[in-house]
């Protein structure tokens, strides 16, 4: 009996040891690894953009693996790609990842002139992508189930645009610009901004006097600006981006040119009044999706966080967008799994009662249709927005009221 008693004692011992041996040596239990990406510019011009909205990415990812919202099935890595705002570089990159069976799902593009270059490759690898900054409608409309889009477009930029102009400037000054000159580079994005905003002007009884394209690259604007100049417009309207944007508004100056000065999104970042230059931007006007972080839901903490994390860059207007597309896209990939096919599904029929940026809710094209659209003027070098800044409160005149007042 002792020698039994010593034998099961002795068989005892060796179970929990190949136990603890079997347990901590081979992690049974770790998670299945799933990847996903962001691709926006990283270089280049719009540079400041992309890199916030990488960051912001990371910081979502980061923040999944680490248990912030609760236990999740799997640990996500984020697989970054550069497309320099340039369309022939995004097909690249696009179909890179996209030809990548261990990438489920992705957020992309800033630069809508890549996003529209793009949509056909997505489409073809039947790749889930959402869209974090690009404004667009083609990249969504008509629609693809594998496109969506977090942010608004260039519709309801350009029309809350134009009912600023008439509405709010007239309720702080009396009169309003009822003219208006419109450069737009000739891509896409600004073909699209100018189309929108012209619509949306004539809509509401305004006159544009001229519609001038230019190209991305170009420094020299005098032709177009002296044909504006010739004009008198209220408003010269620029549709395109911040290299382009920066220029014409210093350009506008060394001409002597005292119309106001309005531009979308293309050119709310810091870049441009740096560029620019205080004076110069002064007055200056830009409508971009979403709000400042201490004017949204969640955007506090999610500045707080990104702030702790340590990224060296900010993370823009945009940056926050970029966050929510990646909690989307994990949210539906912990739902159905690492199926490009059900995630695809999952992200199209998108709804949420509340988010960092506030609600949001798709349409049959995979457009969130509960954008926030907020105005911003250039306040001694920084982008204030309208509500918050020493002009609504008729403190400051407008550079557009100031030049009206001029005329009569």
């Amino acid at each position: 009996m002792k020698n039994i008693a010593r034998f099961s004692r002795l068989a005892l011992i060796l179970v929990l040891a190949v136990v603890f041996i079997f347990t901590f040596s081979h992690p049974v239990l770790a998670k299945q690894k799933i990847k996903i990406s962001f691709i926006g510019p990283l270089t280049g011009g719009n540079a400041s953009m992309g890199l916030g909205g990488r960051n912001s990415f990371q910081l979502a990812v980061r923040q999944y693996n680490r248990g912030m919202f609760g236990d999740k099935k799997y640990e996500y890595e984020a697989v970054v790609e550069d497309d320099e705002c340039v369309p022939a570089t995004g097909v690249r990159v696009a179909t890179k990842v996209a030809s990548d069976p261990s990438i489920v799902a992705g957020a992309s593009h800033y630069c809508s002139m890549v996003g529209i270059s793009t949509k056909p490759v997505f489409t073809q690898y039947k790749f889930p992508s959402m869209i974090w900054g690009a404004v667009l409608p083609a990249i969504t409309i008509p629609s693809s189930k594998y496109i969506t889009r977090v942010n608004g477009t260039q519709r309801e930029q350009n029309a809350f645009h134009a009912d600023w102009s008439r509405k709010t400037v007239e309720k702080v000054y009396g009169i309003s610009p009822k003219t208006y000159a419109v450069i737009h580079d000739i891509t896409d994005y600004g073909r699209g901004h100018a189309e929108y905003f012209i619509s949306s002007v004539e809509k509401i009884g305004g006159e544009i006097l001229a519609k001038m394209g230019i190209t991305i690259g170009q420094k020299d604007f005098s032709a177009e600006l002296t044909k504006a100049k010739a004009m008198n417009p209220d408003v010269i309207f620029f549709g395109g981006l911040t290299a382009e944007g920066a220029n014409l508004r210093i350009q506008m100056e060394k001409l002597g040119i005292k119309a106001g000065y309005e531009g979308t999104s293309g050119i709310l970042n810091e870049d441009f009044n740096k560029t620019v230059g205080a004076k110069a931007a002064e007055g200056c006007m830009s409508f971009g999706e979403g709000a400042p972080f201490e004017k949204l839901p969640g955007g506090q903490e999610f500045f707080s966080n990104y702030q702790k994390e340590g990224f060296k860059d900010e993370p823009e207007f945009y940056g926050i967008f970029a966050y929510v597309a990646a909690q989307l896209i994990m949210d539906a990939i912990e739902k159905v799994g690492p199926d490009r096919e059900k995630v695809a599904d999952e992200l199209a029929t998108t709804e949420r009662k509340s988010s960092v940026i506030g609600p949001i809710k798709y349409d049959k094209d995979g457009q969130n249709i509960l954008p926030v659209v907020t105005a911003y003027v250039s306040q001694d070098g920084k982008w204030v927005v309208w509500e918050d800044s020493e002009y609504a409160a008729g403190k400051r005149v407008l550079p557009t009221i100031q030049f009206m007042k001029e005329k009569s």
